[in-house]
């Protein structure tokens, strides 16, 4: 909790929404310098209306509510930005960094405005209210926290270098799939599976049943799985058998926007989850190993094949588990299917290592957000 006076946004910098001026996609000449939305770098663009140190915070379609996104970031010299961003800039008695960080993740939930997309106006913003200590404290503040934000995005960055080489090892070892130079016999998806299993459109519960459910959201763009926000399920004997991922088996999300419908993940963990309606597990045969099909689907071929075949079906779209099962895939054997999947293997648990560190940075983190801006 804050120990020092708080003080409303608006006395503390000068708002320069006047100067804001969108450009449509379409009208925009491409150019050097960067053209700013609601939650950073949209374009760039030939000229520009802002030269300065500025804090822009989301007015709609920001990140409201989020614990690791923000609302706000800093942006120095020549930039353009629409009317989808608010544009401060510090009095001379505010630090800039400060300033960023002390909205960064405010909590707007009780000012914003829109039931469909979520506003931010202006009156709403002015009367946000903002811990105010002396200066030489606010630059010392900002410090902290940049250190701390600094190596977060370092060990961010590193997680995502191991990602990368996942898929670096993919192209090593089965080469492109675009052209398949290893001269791979090419099948379906289903000559690789014993099974492919649509979950359960039970309705999930956030009391503690007997088993947490994986949805949509539990599996990442990039092929990974996470498991915050879990609710959960009590399933018979007989569903079990349906409707159960074990380890090593895939899920396939086959329902979401066009974007990420299609998101593919290899379930790695010891213990049984269940899997909602919009997932469909893939168990593999003894052909195939769910860490080469993943990766398959994962890879850029992949995903712009993924892209292509989605069918949109009032505002989401779809891709079923038959035209899951049709798609082509080369046919590398199994021992260097199975050879992928041991290099993974070792890549996820230093993955697993980064991610326990970047946990305890965050929650660092927050702890900092929380003694100084709250």
């Amino acid at each position: 909790m804050s120990k020092w006076e708080k003080v409303k946004l608006e006395d503390i910098c000068e708002i320069l929404d006047h100067k804001r001026i969108p450009v449509t996609a379409s009208e925009r000449k491409s150019g050097i310098h960067p053209y700013y939305g609601a939650n950073g770098i949209q374009d760039y663009v030939s000229d520009y209306i802002f030269d300065d140190e500025l804090v822009l915070l989301a007015e709609d379609g920001g990140n409201f509510g989020s614990k690791t996104r923000p609302i706000a970031y800093r942006v120095s010299g020549k930039c353009w930005v629409n009317n989808h961003a608010h544009v401060l800039k510090a009095n001379p008695n505010i630090d800039t960094d400060y300033l960023c960080y002390s909205i960064m993740f405010y909590d707007v939930s009780k000012i914003i405005s829109g039931t469909t997309r979520a506003k931010l106006n202006q009156a709403a913003m002015k009367k946000m209210l903002i811990p105010l200590p002396p200066l030489e404290t606010q630059k010392q503040i900002a410090q902290t926290v940049d250190t701390v934000a600094e190596l977060l995005a370092l060990r961010k960055k590193q997680l995502a270098e191991l990602d990368n080489l996942i898929k670096a090892t993919f192209y090593d070892m089965f080469g492109d799939p675009v052209t398949n130079e290893k001269g791979w016999e090419i099948g379906k998806v289903k000559d690789l599976a014993i099974k492919i299993q649509y979950g359960t459109s039970e309705k999930a519960s956030k009391d503690k049943l007997s088993y947490p459910i994986l949805r949509m959201n539990n599996i990442t763009y990039e092929g990974n799985m996470g498991f915050s926000d879990l609710k959960y399920i009590d399933l018979s004997e007989k569903d079990k058998e349906k409707y159960l991922v074990y380890k090593g088996e895939m899920l396939f999300n086959r329902t979401n926007s066009k974007e990420l419908v299609g998101k593919s993940a290899v379930y790695r963990q010891e213990n049984p989850m269940a899997y909602a309606g919009y997932l469909v597990r893939l168990v593999p045969n003894r052909k195939g190993n769910s860490e080469y099909i993943s990766a398959f689907l994962n890879s850029l071929y992949g995903k712009k094949l993924l892209l292509k075949m989605a069918k949109n079906i009032v505002g989401m779209a779809n891709i079923n588990a038959r035209e899951l099962s049709e798609i082509k895939i080369p046919l590398p054997p199994l021992p260097l299917q199975n050879k992928f999947a041991e290099i993974v293997t070792k890549i996820e648990e230093q993955k697993d290592l980064v991610q326990k560190v970047i946990n305890e940075t965050q929650l660092l983190f927050n702890s900092l957000m929380s003694e100084y801006f709250e």
